[in-house]
């Protein structure tokens, strides 16, 4: 149980950031979000591979380094975390109003490429700087995947919400950040964008296909591995 706790935990602290701080127009919302994520993905990374994002665990499943039940705790608990963060994060901030986005038209098709390219571009960097045997021993993973996380926010956060996560699509909707009937547009696209980034980081790194081990993953990375063949960690 402990490592889907760490992925709650990890998934409620970055909806509630993102929820206080959307709601209360906070300049600095990007960047704050990025850093919740970055310091989340330390504290917990050696502990359940600090996911926080159904879409990252997908690409995680797909590149093999997690199996299909563990997964699925992964995502009811990051589901979990951002519906809590999502409501506490209302109650917390009280907004008058809140003006939720809603797709439509134009803006629909864009907001769906915008959540696919960088849903991908974050989980590639979680699966390139997190559990590549090419770099077992770095400390820059947390910074990689945060980083990530900023650009996105700056780059198209007004197009699509900047949402890149089911988790906080789906806590940014109870929160009211985002339209229920505009659901759909995140989950497919952020669902593409991740499984997508598995199958990129397979073609790109042929050596990393292994059979699923039955240790535990963590984004903390493997002081042991020497080399392609030895375990690298999420």
């Amino acid at each position: 149980m402990r490592k889907p706790v760490a992925e709650f935990i990890g998934a409620l602290f970055l909806v509630f950031t993102v929820t206080a701080t959307v709601l209360t127009n906070a300049a600095l919302a990007p960047l704050a979000i990025g850093a919740a994520l970055m310091v989340m993905v330390y504290a917990g990374g050696h502990v359940s591979g600090a996911h926080f994002n159904p879409a990252v665990t997908l690409s995680v499943l797909v590149r093999g380094r997690i199996k299909g039940g563990e997964a699925t705790a992964y995502v009811a608990a990051q589901l979990a975390g951002g519906l809590v963060g999502g409501l506490v994060g209302r109650w917390v901030v009280d907004p008058n109003e809140a003006t939720a986005v809603s797709l439509s038209g134009r803006q629909l098709g864009a907001a769906l490429v915008a959540e696919v390219l960088v849903t991908f571009m974050l989980a590639y960097v979680v699966l390139n700087v997190a559990t590549s045997s090419d770099h077992p021993q770095n400390s820059f993973y947390g910074l990689a995947i945060g980083f990530t996380v900023l650009v996105g926010a700056v780059a198209v956060g007004g197009v699509s919400g900047g949402a890149f996560n089911p988790a906080v699509a789906v806590g940014g909707s109870v929160a009211g950040l985002f339209s229920w009937s505009s659901l759909w547009v995140y989950l497919i696209a952020q669902g593409v964008g991740g499984a997508l980034a598995g199958f990129a980081f397979l073609a790109l790194n042929p050596h990393e296909r292994e059979t699923v081990r039955t240790e535990p993953d963590t984004a903390v990375p493997d002081t042991e591995a020497t080399g392609p063949e030895a375990p690298a960690q999420t």
